[in-house]
């Protein structure tokens, strides 16, 4: 009878044991997983800057061509 107790407290520990690991992979893989969403999340802003920023280069030279071609321009 003393066996048999002893088998099922080793199981049960064991069983306890396993499942904290468990937890713990789990609480790891779910801090992995928003690590790299934040990182993603920072890789699309600084595209977006760079996109915005290249936008308002351009309007800028058009802006700029734009004035230019209106200075050279003949008036009649």
């Amino acid at each position: 009878m003393k066996k048999v107790l002893l088998l099922v407290a080793t199981v049960a520990t064991l069983g306890l044991v396993s499942c904290n690991n468990a937890q713990m992979k789990a609480e790891k893989a779910l801090q992995d997983s928003l690590a790299e969403v934040a990182r993603l999340d920072s890789i699309a802003k600084v595209q977006a800057d760079s996109i915005q920023a290249a936008i308002e280069a351009a309007e800028a030279a058009a802006a700029d061509t734009l004035n230019q071609a209106t200075e050279v321009a003949p008036v009649q």
